[in-house]
Parts: structure tokens; C-alpha cells; sequence
């Protein structure tokens, strides 16, 4: 990993420090779609260490602009990537706050703001790991580059998909993937995500015929089909899991039918649902088996005596999440046993939780997930222990270490 020049020492030092690092991330006011100066922040941090820094904006019709970051240290393989997101969610009631949500204020041992371990800790831990291992390597093999997008909370189409593919086209390639997300549940150390279940979203619209409650038969509730169908969604469950995955699980989340009178029924109903599924299925058999769960309940006339099929109507979200699982042996276990050296446990490997650009990633390379704990994320009153910070950054360098060793570098 030769440098472009020399890396300024004094810069050094700073980056090194992950508290100083995360205070100035969190400073910047980057609440999704603003760049907020977090990007400019981190290009400050990482052009003296010797990266090349690349800001690329991202468009498209009906979506917010995006800035997100690339940048890279040396032009040899093995190449590792790290990857995360410096935009933050909303800070709700500011007032709640017992700090100020961008002030980055430390108290009682923890550093309050908007975006602590979601996951501007996790890139500020990064960079202070990067800048000492090259403090303690003046001229290594290989590359480090950072992916950083401003759109992980929001709709994700102008963000890591779109940075991934820029970057492939001129070029890039990578061997291994870390993504800074906070991966822990209770304290650091506890748990590696090593894949991700698969996400599917649907609108459910079924359509009756209006009338007044009095006289049903004059109508065709369109609640009573939807009844059928959600329930036929529901029940029975997909599957009882996997070696590797938790059971398949659908969630109705909403059902409307806009009707605010109690005396009328109503013209259409709908609903909307969203299944996170394991590697039992892909898209296309899950889709499958949804719509043979949909025709043979509205079929069933328990609800509807009488009555012909439920005329019903399905569309698919765009942009489905495939299920994946790394099985890197290299990657997993350098980052296992750099966890172990440093923090004195054995992680568990999950796939546990929601999605993560990792989805995006791991068509490029092997891809793990490993960040801060991650119990305040989102909420009020955001925090991280300024120790975790430390270990975190000793984590990620002695993870550096053993990566390029396990990789021939």
C-alpha cells in the first residue's frame, strides 16, 4: 500500500484519537438527505493520511440528490474495504434530549449525539485504526478504502448500489468487506453479523362494492376478504427455520379502508405486509407461494357466504433485499479472533435483524458486519461509552493486521 506522499504525522496523531474523531462527525448536522459537513469532515481526516478522496453525487427523478464518499489508500491488492454511512436519522423532541443531539457532549463516561453508534462511532473508530496502523507501518502492502454513503437511512437508491457501481466501473475491485454497523446487542464483542435475511414488501388492495351497513346484501364487504387473505398470510408459518436463519416471518403492518363513516361499507380495503425470509426461499418462490396463499383464501367462503371469489389485487415493492450468507472462512475469522485478542469473547455469528447496505455489497465481495452496541440507535438520548470507542478502534486495528496476514499481503 504505497502512499501517494508522505503522511503528515501531526494529522496523524489527531486521526488516531476515535473520541475527537466522532465528535467532529457528530457536529455536523447530517440528518438524511444532508451532507451536513460530515463528508467534508472525513475527507479532512483522511486526504493527510495519504487517501485519494472522491466525492460523487448521486440522482435520480423523484429522489433527493445524494453526496456520498469513496476513497483509497494504495493501488496494490489485497484490497479491504470498509463501509458505512455518515447520515443520521431525525432527533425527535429535541427537548427530550439531556444533551444537545450535535454538540457531541461527554458526561458520565458517554458521548451523546445523534448518530453515536449509528454509526458515525463505528467510521470515527475506523479512521483512528487506520492512522495507527500506519503509524506502526510506513509503507504496507496492499489497499484500504473507505465506501461511505449519505442515504443508509433513507430510500437507499442514491446511496452505497449506485457509489458500488461507480466505483466498479472505473475499476475498482475488493477482496473483503467490513461494515461499521452497530452489530452488538448488550456489550462489544457479542455478536458478528455474517449475512442477512432476505426482505419483501406487498400492497394487498381487495375490492368490494359499497353500500349501507342495513343491507349487506346489497353490498360486498371488501373487510371481510381481507380477513381471508391476511390471515392466509399469516398462518400457516413459511418454514421453521434454518442452520443458518431464523424462521421466515410476515407482518402485516397496515390495513385501510378510508371509510370515516360507521354506517356505510366500504368500496376496497388494503394492506400492506412485509416478510423477512431466510435462504429456504429467493424471490421469485416466495412470490410464488404468496400468491397461492392469496388464491386459495379467497376461494374460502367462510366469511363470505354466498359470495364469489375475493377479487383482489397484489403489488410488489421494488427493490426486494435477497437473503446471503458469507462463508469467507479468512475474513470471519480474522475479525473473530481480533474481537477475542482484544475484547475477550467469542462473538457469535448472525443473521439476525433487518437489512444493511451489506446487501448491496456482498455482490462485490465477501461482506461481515461489525460496529459498536447498539441499544441507543434511534432513540433519544443517543450514546456510546467513550471506552467502547478505544476498544472498538484496537478491534478494527488488530482486525487490519490479521486481514492483510490471512490474505497474503
Amino acid at each position: 500500500m504505497s502512499l501517494p506522499f508522505p503522511p503528515d504525522i501531526s494529522t496523524l496523531m489527531t486521526a488516531t484519537d476515535p473520541v475527537a474523531n466522532l465528535q467532529t462527525l457528530i457536529r455536523c448536522p447530517s440528518v438524511t438527505p444532508a451532507e451536513g459537513g460530515a463528508l467534508a469532515a472525513l475527507e479532512a481526516m483522511l486526504s493527510p493520511l495519504g487517501f485519494k478522496v472522491d466525492r460523487v453525487k448521486a440522482t435520480e427523478a423523484g429522489t433527493p440528490d445524494i453526496e456520498n464518499l469513496y476513497a483509497r489508500l494504495g493501488s496494490d491488492g489485497p484490497h479491504l474495504m470498509f463501509a458505512g454511512h455518515t447520515d443520521v436519522v431525525p432527533v425527535g423532541d429535541e427537548a427530550a434530549w439531556t444533551h444537545p443531539p450535535f454538540a457531541a457532549e461527554i458526561s458520565g463516561g458517554e458521548l451523546f449525539g445523534r448518530g453515536a453508534v449509528d454509526m458515525k462511532g463505528g467510521i470515527a473508530c475506523f479512521v483512528a485504526a487506520v492512522s495507527r496502523y500506519l503509524e506502526r507501518h510506513a509503507n504496507p502492502k496492499g489497499s484500504v478504502s473507505l465506501l461511505i454513503t449519505g442515504d443508509e437511512e433513507g430510500p437507499a437508491i442514491n446511496g452505497t448500489i449506485k457509489l458500488l457501481q461507480w466505483a466498479a466501473e472505473r475499476g475498482e475491485r475488493w477482496d473483503a468487506c467490513l461494515v461499521g454497523e452497530p452489530t452488538n446487542p448488550d456489550t462489544l464483542g457479542d455478536m458478528i453479523k455474517v449475512g442477512r435475511r432476505g426482505s419483501l414488501s406487498g400492497r394487498l388492495t381487495v375490492h368490494g362494492v359499497q353500500g349501507h351497513a342495513a343491507y349487506p346484501h346489497l353490498a360486498d364487504n371488501p373487510v371481510r376478504g381481507m380477513l381471508q387473505l391476511t390471515s392466509a398470510l399469516m398462518d400457516p408459518p413459511f418454514d421453521n427455520g434454518t442452520e443458518d436463519f431464523q424462521p421466515s416471518n410476515l407482518e402485516v403492518t397496515t390495513i385501510d379502508v378510508g371509510n370515516p363513516a360507521t354506517n356505510v361499507i366500504p368500496a376496497k380495503a388494503t394492506a400492506s405486509f412485509n416478510i423477512r425470509f431466510n435462504d429456504t426461499w429467493t424471490v421469485d418462490t416466495l412470490q410464488a407461494e404468496i400468491l397461492r396463499r392469496l388464491e386459495a383464501a379467497a376461494r374460502n367462503g367462510a366469511l363470505r357466504t354466498g359470495r364469489e371469489a375475493v377479487r383482489y389485487d397484489i403489488a410488489w415493492a421494488d427493490r426486494p433485499s435477497h437473503v446471503f450468507l458469507t462463508r469467507n472462512n479468512a475474513l470471519i475469522a480474522s475479525l473473530s479472533s481480533a474481537i477475542e485478542s482484544v475484547a475477550g469473547k467469542t462473538p457469535k455469528l448472525s443473521t439476525t435483524g433487518g437489512t444493511s447496505d451489506a446487501r448491496f455489497i456482498k455482490d462485490y465481495c465477501a461482506v461481515v458486519e461489525f460496529g459498536l452496541v447498539g441499544q441507543t440507535m434511534h432513540m433519544v438520548d443517543e450514546r456510546v461509552a467513550v471506552s467502547d470507542l478505544e476498544t472498538l478502534t484496537r478491534i478494527y486495528e488488530t482486525f487490519i493486521e490479521r486481514w492483510f496476514a490471512n490474505a497474503g499481503a
